[in-house]
């Protein structure tokens, strides 16, 4: 009962979050705001949001594509079509129950497949080391092109602070470089997990450069994360307000929604909010800035829905006819 209470927890906090933010969000606007963003929603250009999900769907494919580069070592060639439905049940899942998505996934591909799930589970998590790769990469891209915008902020000389701010700088670099140290050397089963993550994280890594079809794995890793960015990018182009922003205002605020998804449930009421806090640093007006980040997010979710729910439904169809 301990374990059911816990997991109900864990399933139900994120999306009280995402309500709670919804609620927090609109309660903060007047009426004419509301009116504003009812506005944007009316007299955008849904040619560009349908060309984001074009863009999506086809992140998706070679998502499912460059499994195979995982599988084919281990002996398996399952049906593209399995791919495919088994990663867009794994979005869906995601949607429902945070992280649970690539068991669902390799759940999924073990039952129409016959891949043991140890080891469909285990290809997963090799994905996501290149993956987490990318992301962080991404993030460097926007802190670099929001260095400016940074520094103004950070080191302002107009109220004193600067001296503060780089002494606080410090502070955190020498505490990281402590607790780097005292991981390396403790033997406490925390310490042991850390230290067990990086070492798998750099293994993780090496498997990649010694896989037969590399390249091929890292042409689509690449591939799948330009799509992510250009899914975001398109939809500027939706609103008047938004169809001049700068590169670094797209990485940006492609970043700050991405990372806004481990709060809630796809992003539910933290992804407009915090895309909407980033464009605003880039002369966006906010009512503008949170319609696009709600139109951004409603065009994925209903993607996720519609092709996820959907390929819950075919696959057992699919892999009867196919028997």
């Amino acid at each position: 009962m301990k374990f059911s209470s816990k997991k109900i927890i864990f399933t139900t906090l994120p999306i009280a979050l995402g309500v709670f933010l919804i609620w927090y969000s609109l309660s903060k606007l007047k009426p004419e705001d509301i009116e504003a963003i009812k506005n944007s929603f009316r007299t955008a250009n849904y040619w560009w949001v349908a060309c984001s999900l074009f863009l999506g769907i086809l992140s998706h494919l070679s998502r499912a594509y460059r499994w195979q580069f995982m599988l084919d070592p281990l002996g398996y060639r399952p049906k593209f079509a399995n791919n495919v439905m088994a990663v867009l049940v794994a979005y869906l899942v995601n949607l429902i129950v945070p992280r649970a998505g690539e068991i669902a996934r390799a759940t999924t591909i073990s039952k129409y497949e016959n891949i043991p799930f140890e080891k469909a589970f285990g290809t997963i998590v090799s994905e996501r080391v290149a993956d987490a790769v990318m992301l962080l990469g991404i993030i460097g891209l926007a802190f670099i092109f929001q260095t400016e915008l940074l520094s103004s902020y950070l080191f302002s000389e107009d109220d004193g602070s600067s001296g503060y701010t780089y002494y606080f700088l410090a502070a955190m670099g020498m505490l990281g470089v402590v607790f780097i140290w005292l991981i390396r050397k403790s033997k406490h089963p925390f310490a042991i997990k850390i230290q067990n993550f990086v070492i798998g994280l750099i293994q993780g890594i090496g498997s990649i450069f010694k896989m037969k079809k590399k390249w091929a794995f890292i042409f689509h890793t690449f591939f799948i994360w330009v799509m992510y960015v250009l899914m975001f990018y398109v939809v500027t182009f939706a609103l008047p307000e938004t169809t001049h922003l700068a590169f670094g205002a797209i990485i940006v605020g492609f970043v700050v929604g991405g990372l806004s998804m481990a709060l809630t449930n796809g992003g539910l009421g933290s992804y407009p909010i915090f895309v909407a806090s980033a464009l605003t640093l880039y002369g966006i007006d906010e009512n503008p800035a949170l319609a696009f980040g709600w139109i951004m997010w409603t065009a994925q979710t209903v993607m996720v829905l519609f092709f996820g729910g959907l390929s819950f439904l075919v696959l057992p169809i699919y892999n009867k006819e196919e028997d």
